[in-house]
């Protein structure tokens, strides 16, 4: 009952107008960038932390948490329309829903995904409304050492689980982790990793950074990827008669209800995220429908359940986000150094030291979610029409836009230097294959880890033993190792599933082009009697 009163509290923050408006022109920009191909919800938060110097916290909470739900929402429409996923979550979506649009029926592709989402992210939120106060509540009782557990657990398994290499995901966590100790230690007043640079002095800023990888890195990996022509995007039939019929319907309700409970557990944990989840959705979809035969022709099952699964993933993310101050995924490592720079440390004492902003928060997502599907249904022709802004314009002013926020980060043009030296680096880490979001992870864990372990010394009086004799630490390690264990096996099982995905795609065009050329050469032998 405390947990409902306090949710009551956080809408009547929320509905105030002002922050209304922040949480529409979230959904609003999240969905936008959803849809565009190449910007997701960590490059556009990223990009637009430098608004947190003049927004209050809970407003820019609220805008980026709307920015993280709408572009979740947003990537669908391109993966069905266009069959270019505009983040990577959206990937499994592409594999039905593109067909079901080439078929004609994109409509109801869409009202499946909207109408999926809007269902699974309010399930998901409900969940996140009883569990993270109970989990607040207990984690208070934690002891530096289990802090210091809890860090290596999200070290390793998002250095092993986000990206394709676990080899890699662990070298980019490093350099996160080095990227953390340059500057000032506050202990000894020591500067460490400056080179006698008096920019280095007060340390490199994780906005500059989160700026620098997921905006100008993945925009320039992006231009120089780009497809030359106009683009061919499915055409959508208008009306309400063209949209989900009763057999959809019947359909895509058990997938709905699926996706949420395989999406929002995959989320809290770091174990790969809206990625995963989707994949293990798509495949338990495939498993058990009775029409196993629709499935790489257009089964909106297909599309059904992995859009569930992505959304209440998203709300899953916001659970160790606001009870441990472990990020899961890029772009709530970007919302927790938002909280930082206002000099709120997420964690189990946020929800007694900021209440207003953790349930004002919750009750937005709740606000948000409903002003998605109504947005994503009625204006799909809307958010198309975005696509057909010129390439070249849009990253143009993504690069002037991130040059911008690192100037005012300091007032210096250096740290547009230090911008673009990243974002160069962000650029050769995308071309070969290493993911930018343990790197920035590891350089806004890698100081809290650091603490922690000071204050675990300090306390055993220098026993590196102290370090595992707890029974949370001991069991946090176990759990590592089933994480990991259980991670790499879904990662295994993933990778199967799109080789296997990729042949059948490959095999169905090969049958299309001998189609094709049969009909052809059948029509040139019946008209050429005629033309003698």
């Amino acid at each position: 009952m405390d947990s409902i009163d306090l949710l009551l509290n956080g809408f009547a923050t929320a509905l105030q107008p002002q922050y209304l408006l922040y949480a529409l022109l979230g959904v609003l920009v999240g969905t936008a960038v959803g849809v565009l191909p190449g910007i997701g919800p960590a490059m556009t938060v990223a990009l637009l932390l430098p608004l947190t110097y003049t927004l209050d916290p809970t407003a820019a909470m609220i805008a980026f948490a709307g920015i993280y739900y709408g572009g979740m929402y947003g990537g669908s429409t391109t993966s069905i329309l266009l069959n270019t996923p505009g983040e990577s979550a959206s990937i499994v979506t592409a594999l039905e829903g593109h067909k079901m649009a080439k078929l004609g029926r994109g409509a109801a592709a869409l009202a499946t995904a909207a109408i999926g989402s809007f269902i699974a992210g309010t399930l998901a939120t409900i969940a996140l409304t009883f569990v993270a106060p109970y989990l607040a509540d207990w984690a208070v009782s934690l002891r530096p050492n289990d802090y210091f557990a809890l860090m290596i657990v999200a070290f390793v398994t998002v250095g092993a689980l986000l990206g394709s290499s676990p080899l890699r995901g662990i070298i980019s966590l490093m350099g996160g982790l080095l990227l953390g100790l340059v500057g000032t230690d506050v202990t000894s007043g020591q500067q460490r990793f400056t080179f006698d640079a008096p920019v280095l002095a007060d340390g490199i800023s994780v906005v500059i950074v989160a700026v620098a990888l997921f905006a100008v890195g993945e925009t320039l990996y992006v231009a120089s990827r780009l497809r030359r022509g106009p683009i061919s995007v499915v055409p959508v039939t208008s009306g309400w008669r063209t949209w989900m019929s009763r057999d959809d319907w019947k359909r895509s309700w058990k997938p709905w209800l699926r996706g949420s409970a395989i999406g929002f557990p995959i989320g809290t944990v770091p174990a790969g995220g809206a990625d995963v989840a989707t994949f293990l959705s798509y495949a338990a979809e495939r498993k058990l429908s009775k029409r196993k035969d629709q499935f790489g022709k257009g089964a909106i099952e297909g599309v059904a359940g992995p859009e569930a699964a992505n959304n209440a993933a998203a709300a899953g993310v916001l659970v160790p986000l606001l009870t441990l101050g472990l990020p899961t995924t890029a772009t709530a490592a970007i919302m927790i150094s938002a909280l930082q720079t206002y000099g709120i440390r997420p964690g189990p004492l946020l929800f007694d030291s900021q209440p207003a902003l953790v349930w004002a928060l919750i009750a937005s997502l709740y606000i948000g979610n409903l002003v998605l599907v109504v947005l994503n249904l009625p204006l799909v022709g809307m958010w198309v029409k975005l696509l057909q802004i010129p390439r070249h314009y849009l990253y143009a002013g993504i690069l002037v836009f991130a040059g911008f926020g690192a100037y005012a980060n300091k007032f210096n043009y250096r740290e547009v230097i230090i911008l673009l030296v990243l974002g160069v680096v962000g650029f050769f880490m995308r071309r070969y294959g290493y993911p930018v979001a343990p790197l920035v992870i590891g350089m806004i864990l890698g100081p809290m880890a650091e603490e922690q372990l000071r204050k675990s010394l300090m306390i055993s009086q220098g026993d590196p033993t102290y370090l595992v004799t707890s029974p949370f630490a001991i069991g946090a390690y176990v759990f590592l190792a089933l994480v990991v264990i259980a991670g790499l096996w879904l990662r295994h099982r993933q990778s199967k599933l799109e080789q296997r995905l990729a042949a059948e795609d490959l095999a169905t065009r090969e049958r299309e082009a001998i189609s094709v050329e049969a009909h052809v050469a059948e029509g040139a032998r019946r008209s050429g009697p005629q033309e003698d």
